[in-house]
């Protein structure tokens, strides 16, 4: 036995199901913010395909924000990584529910 031996006293772990949300939620950002620096960037006119991007991140976004659920609600769980996938998955929602009425009016 070393002198810097290790102990872990728990049988808790991080589920996979919220790391997955998280990844969501990050291509959701990313997807999001790419959409409205290329419509500035095309004077402000977006593309069919931009508009297509955002509703398919609103997509994993929700699919995202049920994982999360799902995996927050297990019990004996590090409850980090659900907490931070339901708050992003949120946010990319909320962006892209802005977005589409923005675009509505």
């Amino acid at each position: 036995m070393g002198l810097f031996v290790k102990y872990k006293f728990t049988n808790k772990r991080t589920p996979m199901k919220s790391v997955m949300a998280v990844v969501l939620a990050a291509i959701g950002i990313v997807t999001i913010v790419l959409s409205i620096v290329l419509s500035f960037k095309n004077g402000g006119e977006a593309r069919l395909s931009y508009g297509a991007a955002t509703l398919l991140s609103m997509v994993m976004s929700l699919a995202g924000l049920i994982l999360a659920i799902i995996s927050r609600m297990e019990p004996d769980r590090y409850y980090f990584f659900p907490d931070l996938g339901i708050v992003l998955n949120i946010l990319v929602l909320a962006a892209g529910g802005g977005i589409l009425a923005l675009g509505l009016t």
